[in-house]
């Protein structure tokens, strides 16, 4: 039997080892004849240079090398060839033999590694390295792995004659390998996204395998065919593959596992079709677990930010007693390197709740930030449903990196949490790398940048937690996450705060458990889950008083009845502080930094008046009867109500930016063909390199199609990431041609004013034309110097945050943000006259051509 099935609107178009040694001052692998296919070739000689890269959390980096490689001044170095490092310092390129194990040192830190490969012939082959941040292949961005994974195998094309791979490094290692393919299209089984089979259920349960194309023609003839327990076969189409490229692709099964059983064989085919015959291109057969429906379990799910396949693991609640209320539901985040699976393990069951762990998309991921973050909300709403958990009674808590997700998605979401429990957790980037929040004094271009990280700032936000309990768990000696940040944290809410409680575990390191029960101690801490069985979240009508603060209103808007629709200044702290009086039927309070709210009346009974009284201005409605939500706008001054809604083209909770936003609405990559040669390979290229990357951070699959075989029309509600210009994406035109940013060869025009010049690169978004939600995200360069700029604008790393524009001129990675030309946000109605832009100054009097 078989069932035929897209996955959520995906379709849209088309052995042996080898050790080369060398003693060359440029060192240089050769290979003499042709590989042969599946063997391999370990590169364990280069020259390196350590230390000579300014970046960190932040989309502002200083690199030399890369500086070179933008404007096309970048030699293959000699040994002992000088560098400069942004802080003035001279380095040396040094010539470096690899150990058994790989390439380790401080030449590997924050530097470049350089590669020649000698090649008899032009062929394709599978570039296996570790421990990069990205790579250039023949000047070919591929994405890197600077966690080491081990899952990063990409298909390069190496070409007859000297190849040359440059690696961005990063952590003080490396390893790099090259493999024939032994197929042309393959499944890779090596970072497989599966689900337990629960004993008891037959329904649908998605999985992920990669799949490789290692030609140079893109393929969108591929589907991946699977059986389950029940025998059904069921395919699913994978969607486009670049040329060269790789994707997370997802297949499902269907059918109850036999209780006993310990795993259950899937076997997992890529198929092609070319309209007439199917053909088995590869196979693989991988273990599906399985487990009883009160032990431990990961559960998969296809998420609404890209369609990809995720999952989460629960610790299923085991109840002792009848009880006749649902069980609680304790949301669990994960520390740096740790799988979901294992953070729900570290816990015993609990009888009154399940235990519920997201996966931050990765073991790393998104340090609970940006798609983290909504990774975490997703898979509780998920949660929620499907285990029918009492919505009054839910916590969150997590380690080390998962503390910090903690206090970021506590203060994100206060109303969605009775109380929280951060265990070892720091509080943002800024005090946990530098130990301090930045207070140097920036410039108003570094400001707008500033302003696009608040809602990495959990204390901006900090009296959101007065709606929670607090638990704050750490070890004195803590030698990864200093004690400080606990302590920091605790005197900062001891200000305003009584509802807190905090232990700190006498000779404690970061992971401790000092009981011999089931759970870790610095997770499973008794003390904190009695403090949250005491908790629970009011009902809308217990509310008297909404206290909230928001950075970003397209984040969280809404805290129990009141919504913050809109900001006066774009992503910097709105606030609001309304209270309700029952009696006398009036809402009143004070405001901060809203342009527009709404407060949702249905807890008030119908028949009688309303009074809301906003900074001193009183408003009267009348009866309440059907309307349930008001909405109030400040102009000028002065509230004005009304019970219509805003108009959804404007700025709101559904989309508001900045730019990282765009990323989101399953959106699709469109990649320019309509330039010249050298811009449509570096478009392609470009718009493969994110996919790679958002699969790499984010365990992401992305649709990645040619501006030619995109379809305005279809699936309108997803959002479109176009990689190129005006000149040279036809997308452009219906995407974007009534935006007020526009980017030809020639230079940028943003509102009135124009920036000259083939070497800018830059970054804005938009509303996409007839969608109320989706949104434009622009990857744009007006020439290839401005276009190789962007590769290095890496808006997947969590922390480094991005405004609704961004210009930046060729001398950026030499200057930082002295090479911003234009950086800040659209008004309210994505409009530059109403928003909040700042200019260089060579640039801020520059009239738009034609004006």
């Amino acid at each position: 039997m078989r069932s035929d099935r897209p996955l959520l609107g995906i379709p849209l178009a088309v052995g042996a080892v080898l050790f080369v040694v060398f003693a060359n001052a440029a060192p240089a692998h050769s290979a003499d004849e042709a590989a042969a296919p599946g063997q391999r070739v370990e590169l364990h000689e280069c020259l390196a240079v350590g230390r000579v890269t300014e970046s960190g959390r932040t989309a502002i980096r200083k690199d030399p090398v890369e500086a070179m490689m933008v404007s096309g001044a970048f030699t293959p170095p000699q040994e002992g060839d000088e560098l400069t490092t942004p802080r003035g310092d001279v380095t040396q390129w040094q010539h470096v033999e690899a150990n058994e194990a790989g390439f380790r040192g401080e030449e590997f830190v924050r530097g470049y590694a350089y590669f020649q490969r000698d090649e008899a012939e032009s062929r394709i082959a599978i570039l296996e390295a570790a421990g990069h941040s990205m790579a250039y292949v023949n000047g070919v961005p591929r994405t890197g792995d600077v966690y080491s994974y081990g899952t990063t195998k990409l298909p390069v094309a190496l070409k007859q004659g000297t190849n040359e791979l440059l690696f961005a490094t990063a952590r003080g290692g490396l390893s790099v390998a090259l493999v024939s393919p032994e197929k042309p299209l393959f499944l890779d089984d090596g970072d497989n996204t599966l689900p337990d089979l629960i004993v008891g259920e037959d329904d649908e349960k998605w999985g992920a395998i990669i799949v490789v194309n290692a030609t140079n023609q893109a393929r969108g003839d591929l589907s991946l065919v699977a059986a389950g327990p029940d025998g059904v076969e069921h395919r699913v189409p994978v969607g486009p593959v670049l040329p060269l490229g790789t994707r997370k692709s997802a297949f499902w099964v269907t059918g109850a596992p036999e209780a006993g059983s310990e795993n259950v064989p899937v076997k997992v085919r890529l198929e092609t079709n070319d309209g007439t015959t199917t053909t088995v291109v590869d196979e693989r057969e991988l273990q599906l677990g399985v487990v009883a429906a009160d032990d431990v379990q990961k559960r998969t799910f296809v998420s609404a930010i890209d369609g990809s396949v995720q999952y989460y693991a629960v610790r299923p609640a085991r109840p002792v007693l009848d009880a006749d209320v649902p069980p609680a539901m304790i949301l669990s985040l994960h520390g740096a390197s740790v799988e979901a699976l294992g953070q729900a393990k570290a816990y015993s069951s609990k009888s009154w709740g399940h235990i519920v762990a997201p996966t931050n998309r990765r073991p790393y991921g998104f340090d609970w930030e940006d798609w983290g973050e909504r990774d975490a909300i997703e898979v509780l709403d998920l949660a929620q449903e499907r285990y029918q958990t009492d919505p009054q009674r839910v916590y969150l808590t997590g380690h080390s990196m998962g503390g910090h997700g903690t206090w970021i998605v506590g203060a994100t979401h206060p109303a969605r949490f009775a109380a929280i429990g951060p265990s070892a957790g720091w509080i943002s980037f800024w005090t946990y790398a530098s130990r301090s929040d930045p207070e140097e004094e920036l410039s108003p271009v570094a400001q707008m940048l500033q302003r696009a990280s608040a809602m990495s700032r959990p204390r901006l936000m900090s009296r959101n937690y007065l709606q929670q309990g607090i638990y704050v768990l750490h070890g004195d000696a803590d030698d990864n996450v200093p004690v400080e940040q606990a302590r920091t944290m605790r005197a900062h809410l001891a200000t305003f705060h009584t509802n807190v409680l905090h232990h700190e575990q006498p000779g404690a390191g970061h992971w401790w458990d000092d009981s011999d029960e089931p759970g870790a101690s610095c997770v499973d801490w008794p003390d904190m889950f009695d403090m949250f069985a005491r908790h629970v979240i009011p009902r809308v009508d217990q509310v008297g008083q909404v206290e909230f603060v928001t950075a970003n209103p397209g984040v969280s808007a809404t805290c129990h009845w009141a919504t913050i629709y809109a900001q006066q200044r774009a992503l910097e702290p709105s606030s609001v502080d309304v209270r309700f009086d029952p009696g006398l039927r009036r809402f009143h309070g004070t405001t901060d930094n809203v342009a527009a709210l709404v407060i949702n009346a249905r807890h008030v009974r119908p028949g009688g008046p309303l009074t809301f009284d906003l900074d001193g201005q009183v408003i009267e409605v009348g009866e309440r009867t059907a309307a349930e939500e008001y909405y109030f706008v400040h102009q000028d001054g002065t509230w004005a109500v009304s019970t219509a809604a805003p108009d959804a083209s404007e700025k709101g909770p559904h989309r508001y930016g900045p730019f990282k936003d765009a990323f989101s609405h399953h959106m699709v990559f469109v990649y320019g063909t309509v330039g010249t040669e050298e811009e449509n390979a570096w478009s392609l290229a470009r718009a493969r390199f994110d996919a790679e990357a958002f699969w790499y951070r984010g365990n992401g699959s992305v649709d990645v199609v040619a501006d030619v075989d995109f379809v305005g029309a279809h699936e309108p509600d997803r959002s479109v990431i176009v990689y190129g210009n005006a000149d040279t994406n036809s997308a452009w035109q219906g995407l974007l041609d009534a935006s007020p940013v526009q980017v030809d060869r020639q230079g940028v025009t943003v509102g009135e004013r124009r920036v000259a010049g083939d070497d800018l690169a830059c970054l804005f978004l938009r509303p996409r034309p007839g969608s109320d939600v989706a949104s434009v995200g622009v990857v744009a360069g007006t020439g290839m110097t401005g276009s190789r700029l962007t590769e290095r604008c890496n808006y997947f790393l969590a922390g480094a945050a991005y405004p609704d524009v961004l210009v930046l001129g060729p001398d950026f990675l030499e200057t930082g943000a002295e090479g911003i030309r234009v950086a800040g946000f659209f008004g309210r109605d994505w409009s530059v006259d109403g928003g909040q832009l700042a200019w260089s100054d060579e640039d801020a009097d520059a009239p738009a051509a034609g004006n």
